[in-house]
């Protein structure tokens, strides 16, 4: 499943901070980094599953957002980008 993660975490204290650290470290296991707070996964049911049970145990409930928006296969029809491509295919070849 091709999912998109964006989050808003408090980072009024220290603890905020060390937070959206661990959230962003949380989605790069799992995607790719579009915008700052913004995450584009491909992911099985029980990836999407841990990823969502690793955020939950990280974030404060009371002061931070997370969004999980579940998109279907063909992304490419569904996402269009102005300006700046940030991004690559996950299943396309990729060479360094």
């Amino acid at each position: 499943m091709y999912i998109l993660v964006t989050y808003d975490v408090d980072t009024t204290s220290r603890e905020g901070a060390r937070r959206l650290r661990s959230v962003a470290k949380a989605c790069m296991d799992y995607g790719q980094r579009v915008q700052n707070s913004v995450f584009e996964c491909e992911v099985t049911d029980a990836q999407y599953c841990l990823l969502r049970e690793r955020i939950k145990n990280i974030i404060d409930m009371s002061l931070d957002s997370i969004r999980f928006y579940i998109l279907n296969k063909n992304e490419s029809r569904r996402v269009e980008v102005v300006g700046v491509e940030t991004s690559y295919k996950v299943n396309d070849a990729l060479i360094i």
